[in-house]
């Protein structure tokens, strides 16, 4: 099955169809998930936040995690690098970095976007916003009041690290 496909099968549950149908023509499946680290070619952005998703989906039930909405882990897992969509572009068959992206950022890049085709609860928001962890040095407060707002913020930083560190996606 091709990734669009399989894009749409997986998130049509959870987010509006237009989300789906600007993501696929934006490259969300073709796009890498960055130049040099994980994820680093054609796909790497879809193949990264599905592992991303499948890591959170599983330490969900494997935990018994319990979220404010079932969607979560899905929407979260599958969105929480929505900023990467327009991050690199393709010059002479080699992705490049996009010095002229819609935003600049990362996690809050991500939630603007995602604010544009649907309503996410402050949880989503939050997990996706501090989906980097510690990586965010300059906001290390922000990511603890997080977590201990919302628990699973410390489990959705765990399963994209599974997923670039563990997996190498």
């Amino acid at each position: 099955m091709d990734r669009n496909t399989e894009f749409r099968q997986l998130m049509s549950p959870y987010v509006p169809e237009e989300l789906i149908e600007f993501c696929i023509e934006q490259g969300f499946t073709v796009a890498p998930a960055s130049t040099r680290y994980h994820g680093a070619y054609d796909g790497g952005l879809y193949d990264h936040s599905k592992a991303v998703m499948d890591s959170l989906v599983g330490l969900t039930n494997n935990l018994r995690l319990q979220w404010e909405l079932e969607r979560s882990p899905y929407v979260i897992g599958m969105m929480h690098d929505l900023c990467k969509i327009d991050a690199y572009v393709k010059e002479g068959g080699k992705w490049q970095y996009n010095t002229h992206q819609s935003h600049r950022g990362h996690g809050d890049k991500s939630v603007i976007m995602l604010k544009h085709f649907m309503d996410i609860t402050e949880e989503e928001e939050l997990a996706i916003r501090y989906h980097m962890g510690a990586y965010v040095k300059n906001d290390w407060d922000g990511f603890d009041r997080a977590i201990r707002m919302y628990p699973n913020t410390l489990y959705t930083h765990t399963a994209d690290m599974v997923a670039s560190k563990i997996v190498g996606i």
